[in-house]
């Protein structure tokens, strides 16, 4: 009997068959939101699946099959990357059960989304592009558009998911953002991103990637 990644890594490879995603090669990391309002979402397990459902995008476009990690409040942290044999667990034993990691204050996005693109331009540059993927729960710093828009350059696709019933107006607008050579991030929302199925879970995570990937590469920003 298929064990539950082994269906959600099934459930990936029809989207990117549908996608036309197959042959792609991509790193693949999350940014999770741990401010105050996200405890909850930790305490009761939802965050740890959300990375479970992640971790098989990652293990179908990376070659290591390894998804990359990072958590963020008012401060940030670039967690351990987590792999299908440090899975189980790996929130509450990296994440909630660590004293070092600065947890449930308030929100503060452009210091971490920084750290993503110095991870995968400067200290790992590579011609493999990025997917990140990036969890919120409402009331994203307007200053993020800078961010957003300067790395419109660089190899890295940022698929914003809202989660919970909050604001999101910043992240909104993300599609009408002007000055960005190609338009390098999209918004999906669910207000309970745990009934949503692994089938329109992964379909709408990959739903702009494909379009960003052939603009990038016309651009020459993806060789």
């Amino acid at each position: 009997m298929l064990s539950k990644i082994d269906l959600r890594k099934k459930a990936v490879a029809i989207s990117l068959q549908k996608k036309q995603l197959t042959n792609v090669v991509a790193r693949v990391g999350v940014v999770l939101d741990i401010s105050g309002s996200m405890q909850q979402q930790y305490r009761t397990g939802i965050v740890q699946d959300v990375v479970e459902r992640l971790l098989a995008i990652a293990c179908q476009f990376d070659d290591n099959a390894t998804l990359d990690v990072w958590v963020y409040d008012n401060e940030f942290s670039r967690m351990p990357s987590v792999t299908e044999s440090g899975l189980g667990n790996y929130v509450n034993k990296q994440i909630l059960d660590n004293p070092f990691i600065h947890k449930f204050g308030r929100n503060n996005e452009p210091p971490v989304m920084e750290d993503v693109i110095r991870k995968y331009t400067v200290e790992e540059d590579s011609s493999v592009p990025a997917f990140v993927i990036f969890i919120n729960d409402g009331g994203v710093l307007k200053t993020i558009q800078k961010v957003i828009t300067r790395s419109a350059v660089l190899p890295i696709f940022w698929q914003f998911v809202g989660i919970g019933d909050s604001n999101f107006e910043v992240l909104k607008r993300l599609d009408s953002m002007q000055g960005r050579i190609v338009d390098n991030a999209n918004f999906i929302h669910w207000d309970r991103i745990e009934r949503v199925s692994d089938e329109e879970l992964y379909d709408k995570l990959l739903n702009e990637f494909p379009s960003w990937l052939q603009a990038a590469k016309a651009k020459r920003i993806v060789r």
